[in-house]
């Protein structure tokens, strides 16, 4: 069972495992975990879906983060050998860099072969979600990191007249207003980055339902002792 935790305005919580999904060790860790989700980056490189948050120079092996050089020779994970890799009640939420079209195609057929009934798709390019909008079994996320992008959002929502089915948003941007308004506006709200206790407290009473955290094992004790039969995310 995931762990999720009531807030006090009674609007159920969960924990998102940022990047867990990149690495397979990690991946299991967060699975006895009981997250609610576990995401993945996921990337089109040389034909091939990767798995990882690393950026590539072009066609060149040479994979960085910030300060960070990889290994250029090691091993990239293949979107199918995590798919195959994760249990069947896990439920993953993949992150799509960049913005090719052919990427979102990619993981769809991924998503097929594989059999996958229940999946989340997350995208800063959102023109990539419509890919998707077909699939019953995929839940698809706005990424909102600005606050351009906010009222971006928020503007489609008042033109359309239809609920986004979740946003995936930085907590800079967000205030109990601002929560109020994406309530209205989505089916689903879940932020990052979340890295205490305290933070993750007060995002719950705000009404947001995930937490994205590099820390989930410490983020737990928000979520012990929640009810039996609260909804999964």
């Amino acid at each position: 069972m995931a762990m999720t935790a009531a807030s006090p305005n009674h609007r159920p919580g969960f924990i998102v495992a940022h990047r867990a999904g990149n690495d397979l060790d990690h991946l299991r860790a967060a699975e006895r975990l009981g997250a609610g989700l576990i995401e993945a980056d996921v990337c089109l490189h040389r034909g091939r879906v990767e798995v990882r948050h690393l950026k590539s120079v072009g066609p060149l092996p040479i994979y960085w983060d910030q300060w960070y050089i990889a290994n250029p020779f090691a091993r990239r994970l293949q979107l199918h050998e995590l798919l195959a890799a994760t249990g069947a009640d896990t439920q993953l939420m993949l992150d799509l860099k960049g913005g090719s079209r052919r990427l979102a195609h990619r993981v769809r057929a991924a998503l097929v072969a594989d059999g996958r009934t229940a999946v989340t798709v997350c995208a800063r390019r959102w023109h990539l979600l419509e890919t998707f909008a077909d699939d019953a079994g995929v839940r698809t996320v706005h990424s909102v990191g600005s606050r351009r992008g906010l009222r971006r959002l928020l503007a489609e929502r008042r033109r359309s007249g239809r609920r986004v089915a979740g946003v995936s948003i930085h907590a800079r941007l967000l205030d109990p207003g601002t929560v109020r308004e994406l309530q209205e506006a989505t089916e689903l709200v879940m932020t990052w980055p979340v890295s205490t206790l305290a933070h993750g407290r007060e995002l719950l009473g705000w009404g947001v339902d995930g937490l994205i955290t590099d820390v989930p094992h410490e983020l737990a004790a928000l979520f012990a002792g929640a009810a039996a039969g609260e909804r999964r995310a």
